[in-house]
C-alpha cells in the first residue's frame, strides 16, 4: 500500500522528528514561566503537551533505531491524543467566552490537532501490551488529579474560570481517550506492521 510506505519512509520520520522537537522546545518555553512557579516534583506534570510530543519524538527516535517500545507509544499514543484535543477545545471555549481568539490561539489549535492525529496515523505500527496500556492510562488520570487537586494546570484564562467544570471535563476525556484508543488498537488489523523495511 503506497500510504504504508510513505509512513514507513525515513525521510517522513526524520521530518517529523524534527518537527516534533521543535515543538516540544516552543512548549516548555511556553511553559517557562509557570515552571519557574512550580515547585519539584509538580514541575514534572506541569507541561503536558511538551510533554506528549517528547514521549512521540523518543517513539520516532527508537523507530529509526529499528526499535519499539510499547510502553513509550502508549504514552505517546494517549497523550497525544488527549491534549491535543483538550488544546483544541479549550481554544473553542476562550472564542466562545471571550467572543474573538488571538492569532496564537489559532495556532495552537492547528498545531495541537495535528498531535492527535499524527498519533492515530501510526496506529497499524504500535506494538502495545494490555500492561503498557495502563501504565498510558494511569499517567493521564494521574496527571489530572494533579492539575486539579494540587492546581498544576495550565494557566489558561478560562481554566481559571471554570476550574471544577474543566477539571471534571478533562477527567471524563482521559477516560474517553483511553477506551477509544485500546478499542481502536485491538480492531487494528494491520497493527502487526512493522515501521521500518528489512
Amino acid at each position: 500500500m503506497f500510504w504504508t510506505a510513505f509512513l514507513q519512509n525515513k525521510m517522513i520520520l526524520y521530518m517529523l522528528l524534527v518537527v516534533n522537537i521543535f515543538g516540544t522546545i516552543y512548549g516548555y518555553y511556553w511553559y517557562g514561566w509557570q515552571l519557574k512557579e512550580t515547585d519539584f516534583p509538580l514541575v514534572l506534570f506541569v507541561p503536558d503537551s511538551p510533554t506528549a510530543s517528547l514521549f512521540f519524538c523518543g517513539v520516532l527516535f527508537l523507530w529509526l533505531m529499528k526499535r519499539q517500545s510499547g510502553t513509550l507509544e502508549a504514552l505517546a499514543i494517549l497523550s497525544l491524543i488527549k491534549y491535543g484535543i483538550w488544546a483544541v477545545i479549550m481554544n473553542l471555549l476562550v472564542m466562545i467566552v471571550y467572543g474573538n481568539l488571538h492569532w496564537t490561539g489559532y495556532m495552537l489549535m492547528f498545531s495541537h490537532a495535528l498531535m492527535a492525529f499524527q498519533a492515530v496515523l501510526y496506529f497499524p505500527f504500535y506494538r502495545i501490551r494490555l500492561w503498557q496500556w495502563g501504565i498510558g492510562a494511569l499517567w493521564l488520570l494521574h496527571n489530572d488529579f494533579l492539575d486539579y487537586v494540587f492546581g498544576v494546570m495550565p494557566y489558561y484564562s478560562v481554566v481559571n474560570l471554570y476550574p471544577k467544570e474543566i477539571g471534571y471535563f478533562t477527567f471524563w476525556l482521559s477516560i474517553i481517550v483511553i477506551g477509544i484508543c485500546y478499542f481502536g488498537y485491538t480492531q487494528t488489523k494491520l497493527k502487526n506492521l512493522q515501521i521500518w523495511k528489512g
